[in-house]
């Protein structure tokens, strides 16, 4: 059966398979002479949905073209994030940016994508099918999806854990459940 996507107004498929989602639009006002210039900041996510995501940011006298200065930002700023799965992430994970907290969590085949506003439009670009988020402290959009990417940036694959203390995938599950039945053994 195929997946049917809903569409999204704030949802853009790009030529090169990188969706664009635009979290969000400031308006300020600075007040001169002859009245009011008014200018606009846009905060916009990008991903492949396949597992690299990136969050820019963009200023301009009108709105399409700060929209556009901040793709490109995110476009440059991508980062690359281990999926277990291809679905949900590998472990429970926190991150902090200024007074945004947010705790992230991995979570069963079928539950979705269970977190707020800026942290969903990461989700969904990034290709995250199961996960459930928690944030703590402010509701600022710029300093959610930074602790975000902080806890991103503290996220570790078996595979590079493996490369890191140079052994095998299966060696280091191997160890792991060896221990865990050595220790269930010695509480008996």
């Amino acid at each position: 059966m195929a997946r049917i996507e809903k569409q999204d107004k704030n949802f853009n498929k790009d030529d090169n398979d990188l969706i664009d989602k635009l979290v969000g639009i400031n308006r300020v006002a600075k007040v001169v002479k002859g009245g009011r210039r008014f200018g606009f900041a846009a905060l916009v996510v990008v991903g492949d949905q396949r597992g690299k995501v990136g969050f820019g940011t963009g200023k301009a006298k009108e709105v399409p073209e700060a929209i556009k200065k901040a793709t490109d930002d995110a476009k440059k700023n991508m980062v690359k994030v281990p999926l277990k799965e291809g679905r949900t992430l590998h472990h429970d994970m926190k991150g902090h940016f200024g007074a945004g907290r947010v705790v992230l969590r991995t979570a069963p085949s079928g539950t979705g994508i269970i977190a707020g506003g800026p942290m969903r439009a990461v989700f969904e670009t990034l290709g995250v099918q199961d996960v459930v988020a928690k944030s703590i402290g402010t509701s600022n959009p710029h300093n959610m999806i930074k602790a975000t990417f902080d806890a991103f940036s503290s996220m570790y694959s078996p595979r590079n854990v493996a490369n890191k203390r140079g052994r095998k995938v299966s060696e280091i599950f191997g160890n792991q459940l060896k221990s865990d039945a050595t220790s269930n053994a010695n509480a008996s």
